[in-house]
């Protein structure tokens, strides 16, 4: 049967896809998963017959509900729906389509607007996090258009800042959940970080590659790809996430020096086709194993770099800046704060058609 569902239509970041209010969706699990897969037109490599464009940047769904959680004002649960095949995954969590929660909150009655800005904190249901989203509302409306540019997205809008406040640990429970900040992994040292989202690190040296190709050279790379992907499942095994052959985490990641003594240069991938720019969290989680001291990627630095500051990480389409405020508390390590700009843009608004097997 058809069934339609009113959704939003946004691009939240450098990534795109469908919001929805959980009370429009099924609450049984594997029926929501059929109703998702419908939605996007999975599985189907050009996602024909949904909204998903074909790709893991555009096959991305956010549900928002009102919070009943103390300090928080809405719930936000990402889902990662798979483009060739009928999986739907809620491990990860995606901080380009977060940029779009607070807008969505504010135009679908979960969050009343200020005159001005409107902030909104923000429970990722994912990971167990919580985030400040500062939306601007003049008039007490969200406002899409402004200067502010992101690279990998053409044109300008409105800067969403986003305040990542409780980022460590989780999905594995710690910021290095294999007990090392350097493991060794068939003979290549990887990084193992969970800070924002569960991410394994490899310098591009230990792959025999630059770490400046373009995405498609490395997607064409398929002795490469399969290096990487058989270092991804050992490192997911050895982070307490257990067989991640059918999981998008721990985001495998392609790191080498950058322009400046604060700048790391980022291949990011989703996990098994290397992003067009880069993940917001992904950013996250490189510009904190780049400054804490016995990692990969902070042997890539030139010379030691402070716990709080902003790090540059450089990818495909440019870069993103990450403000940290890390904090050295004897030896133990907490993340106080991250921080980056946004900008988020509503398509359209209305129905979504699904084919569900029942109700």
């Amino acid at each position: 049967m058809e069934i339609e569902i009113p959704c939003i239509l946004m691009r939240g970041g450098s990534s795109r896809g469908p919001y929805f209010r959980a009370d429009d969706l099924p609450a049984d699990i594997a029926l929501r998963d059929s109703v998702l897969l419908s939605v996007m037109g999975s599985p189907h490599e050009l996602q024909i017959n949904g909204l998903g464009g074909g790709t893991t940047l555009t096959s991305k769904v956010a549900i928002v509900s009102r919070s009943s959680r103390p300090g928080c004002d809405v719930d936000y649960l990402f889902v990662q729906v798979s483009v060739d095949k009928a999986l739907v995954d809620t491990r990860p969590n995606c901080g380009n389509m977060l940029s779009g929660v607070g807008p969505f909150a504010i135009e679908s009655g979960l969050v009343p607007a200020n005159d001005g800005v409107t902030v909104i904190r923000i429970f990722n249901v994912n990971t167990g996090t919580l985030v400040e989203a500062t939306v601007q509302t003049p008039a007490g409306h969200v406002l899409y258009t402004g200067n502010t540019c992101i690279d990998g997205v053409p044109g300008s809008g409105a800067p969403i800042a986003l305040s990542f406040l409780d980022t460590v640990g989780g999905l594995t429970g710690s910021m290095f959940p294999t007990g090392s900040r350097t493991d060794l992994i068939d003979g290549t040292q990887v990084s193992c970080i969970d800070v924002a989202i569960p991410v394994m690190a490899v310098a591009a040296s230990s792959l025999g590659i630059q770490g400046n190709e373009r995405p498609r050279e490395l997607d064409a790379h398929t002795a490469l790809k399969n290096r990487i992907e058989h270092l991804r499942l050992e490192a997911g095994r050895r982070m307490g996430l257990g067989d991640v052959s059918n999981s998008v985490v721990p985001k495998p990641v392609i790191v080498s020096a950058g322009d400046s003594p604060n700048a790391i240069q980022s291949r990011y991938f989703t996990p098994h086709h290397c992003h067009q720019s880069h993940a917001v969290t992904g950013a996250i989680a490189v510009a904190s194993s780049f400054v804490i001291p016995g990692t990969v990627s902070n042997a890539l630095s030139q010379g030691d770099l402070p716990l709080t500051g902003t790090i540059s990480v450089m990818h495909p389409s440019g870069r993103i800046e990450v403000a940290l405020a890390l904090q050295n508390d004897n030896g133990h390590l907490k993340l106080s704060k991250a921080g980056v700009v946004r900008t988020a843009r509503k398509i359209m608004q209305g129905t979504v058609c699904a084919v569900v097997p029942s109700l």
